[in-house]
């Protein structure tokens, strides 16, 4: 369990504009840092970032907002708590739970573990005696790889026989953790390592920090697997890492190009050739996670090197399943004479490979064609088979707008209707990988809560929660905006990008509350010290969200001059759903007015509607009442008449505000 403690000196380590500017172009304006969101594909920059508040919302299509917490869950694919770990690690913070014997060995220790791992290995291929040294320098030689390419990739030998578990017991290092990074395993009561005679390739994380390895044999032997991998640990998942990732992502940014190869020693020739974009998956599966690492790097064409044996023809239809889930065209190269990236570079200049890769072919096409060409189609009963394997393979897009393309494609080459083509493939179950990989994402992902129109969410587990259903309706906002009460220059004020007229502003008087009061706790978060006026007649507001008034309070109680970051994380505490609701704000970046111009109709407003759902109250009491009349009624009628006095006066002041 993670501590509230943890979780504020996380937030307070993590700089929000440097974390987004990791993948996103931001650009100033004014308090504000803007750019094109990341979570859907846009031309003009409707996502904002907010460093005084640490609050991110895009104003976009995917209406996405919240805190550093919430970026990282929704960039990383991962569970709340799995998003303070992630930002924890980042930061070099220990966690509370971490020193704790329930999770394991902490990860800065296995990471220091494998750093002097990395270290080793690279001394061993250097300057180690005997014949595993001199087979591993002969093995990377004999790939063009000489010193100064082992230098620049750390490139490593690993000797086994238990030399790098005494090398690292000797600084320090348990049984448990060794075990727990993979550099070792227990074998017959004793501890062994895990790497024996193997040229080794360091894998690093985004940070360019040693997370795992790659090793290569160097003499056959019975039952030994040509590559060994790191199995995965807390510190590496091997179906949401690249080989190289650190090295190509500024790149594959500049370039918005990445190419997928399929070893280690390919990527190293690319890059050493140029092609610094070139990264690798890592002992598996070409994965949706992967997609999702190169997305956030404003990827829009992934370039697929697959080599043009049969299990490189198998690696490209296993890709083709993730063509409908990415906006970025995937592409296919296949080198001539069967040759791999490391082998075409050895005999070919790097002009030779670009032209490569200027040619590459869309990958479904790759994949069809290379398909069907293996197919004799000359008897009826053939072209039956050969659309029944064909459906599996175009199974995975039964619900894309690629399948009429494609349907109609096969169709035509078989011979056959296409309708009923179109019924084979789309009555085709989606191979189990395919099956097993949606499963295991929807596994790891955070279970949403819900809430019914005015009711409170329950309250969220802390160890699964923080991703609510917001309770507005989609209807909620007129013209798909937000109520942004500041006056322009050219008279009148902005609602979702066009003018409006105050007659339009007052309708939908519930639904609109809600969205004024949360333009009004933007502005408190952001400049809490200009709302502090204003708390007494706050506290006369029957608020549209009883979400709304908790977190108001909260920020109005935070000492006066206490900054904005802390005035968030104070209405956090008191609602999860803080980061979400108070990101959506435009009024503060909004022109035509100064903040207390600002801050005085946001509450004006928000006075407005609740005035007048207090006055419906009063009438419907009053028809409850009938003729039965009373004392209670004159009350309720003379309450009804000053409130409406009120109304006329809040809508009197708002429309000269408007007008001006």
């Amino acid at each position: 369990m993670i501590s509230d403690e943890d979780k504020e000196r996380v937030r307070q380590a993590t700089d929000i504009v440097q974390l987004v500017g990791e993948t996103v172009e931001l650009r100033q304006r004014g308090r504000e840092f803007w750019g094109c969101c990341p979570f859907h594909h846009e031309k003009t920059p409707s996502f904002k970032v907010d460093p005084a508040t640490g609050l991110w919302h895009c104003f976009g299509a995917c209406s996405e907002g919240g805190d550093v917490f919430k970026y990282v869950m929704k960039r990383e694919n991962l569970s709340f708590p799995d998003s303070i770990r992630y930002l924890a690690d980042r930061a070099g913070i220990e966690l509370t739970e971490d020193r704790g014997a329930v999770r394991g060995p902490r990860k800065n220790r296995l990471i220091e573990a494998l750093t002097l791992a990395d270290d080793y290995y690279h001394t061993m291929l250097m300057r180690g005696r005997g014949e595993g040294p001199a087979a591993a320098r002969a093995y990377l030689a004999g790939r063009g790889f000489g010193s100064d390419v082992c230098r620049r990739w750390h490139l490593g030998y690993a000797p086994g026989r238990g030399a790098l578990v005494a090398y690292l017991r000797g600084k320090g290092f348990s049984p448990k953790e060794l075990i727990a990074a993979n550099l070792a395993v227990e074998r017959s009561g004793r501890l062994a390592d895990w790497f024996y005679d193997r040229a080794m390739f360091p894998i690093h994380d985004e940070q360019g920090r040693t997370i795992a390895f790659g090793g290569r044999i160097l003499r056959p032997a019975t039952n030994a697997p040509k590559y060994l991998n790191t199995r995965d640990t807390t510190v590496f998942n091997k179906g949401k890492h690249l080989f190289a990732y650190d090295r190509a992502k500024e790149t594959m940014a500049a370039t918005g190009t990445a190419i997928v190869c399929e070893g280690y020693t390919d990527v190293i020739a690319m890059h050493e050739a140029g092609f610094t974009n070139a990264v690798a998956a890592l002992g598996t599966a070409f994965r949706i996670d992967h997609i999702r690492l190169m997305e956030r790097q404003r990827v829009s064409r992934i370039i697929c090197m697959f080599d043009g044996d049969e299990a490189g023809q198998r690696a490209a239809e296993r890709a083709v399943q993730f063509i409908d889930k990415t906006s970025a065209s995937m592409v296919c190269v296949v080198l001539p004479d069967g040759q791999d990236p490391m082998e075409f570079l050895s005999s070919h200049d790097a002009s030779a490979m670009q032209a490569e890769l200027d040619a590459a072919v869309p990958l479904m096409d790759f994949v069809f064609t290379k398909r069907l060409a293996g197919y004799d189609l000359s008897a009826p009963g053939r072209r039956v088979k050969a659309l029944d394997e064909m459906a599996q393979l175009l199974a995975p897009l039964k619900n894309s707008v690629l399948l009429d393309e494609y349907a109609t494609q096969l169709a035509d080459a078989l011979g056959m209707d296409v309708a009923e083509t179109k019924r084979v493939i789309r009555e085709k179950p989606v191979k189990a990988a395919e099956s097993e990989e949606r499963e295991r994402r929807r596994e790891a992902a955070p279970r949403p809560r819900t809430a019914g129109p005015w009711q409170a969410p329950s309250a969220p587990d802390p160890e699964d929660a923080y991703v609510p259903e917001d309770y507005v309706p989609a209807d909620a906002y007129e013209d798909g905006g937000v109520p942004v009460a500041a006056a322009t220059a050219g008279g009148g004020s902005t609602w979702g990008g066009g003018s409006f007229s105050v007659s339009r502003m007052l309708s939908g008087d519930e639904r609109m509350q809600v969205a004024v009061e949360r333009e009004l706790l933007s502005m408190l978060a952001a400049m809490p010290d200009e709302v502090r006026p204003y708390a007494d007649r706050l506290a006369d507001v029957m608020w549209a969200d009883g979400r709304h008034e908790g977190m108001a309070w909260a920020m109005l109680a935070t000492p006066e001059g206490t900054a904005p970051a802390d005035v968030v994380a104070a209405a956090t505490a008191v609602e999860p759903d803080a980061p979400q609701i108070l990101s959506s704000g435009r009024v503060v970046s909004s022109p035509g007015m100064d903040a207390r111009e600002k801050v005085a109709f946001l509450v004006d407003s928000v006075e407005l509607y609740s005035c007048k759902r207090r006055v419906r109250e009063i009438k419907a009491r009053l028809r409850q009442a009938g003729d039965a009349g009373g004392e209670d009624a004159e009350a309720l009628f003379e309450q009804a008449t000053a409130l409406q006095k009120r109304i006329n006066e809040l809508t009197k002041k708002l429309s000269a505000v408007v007008e001006q």
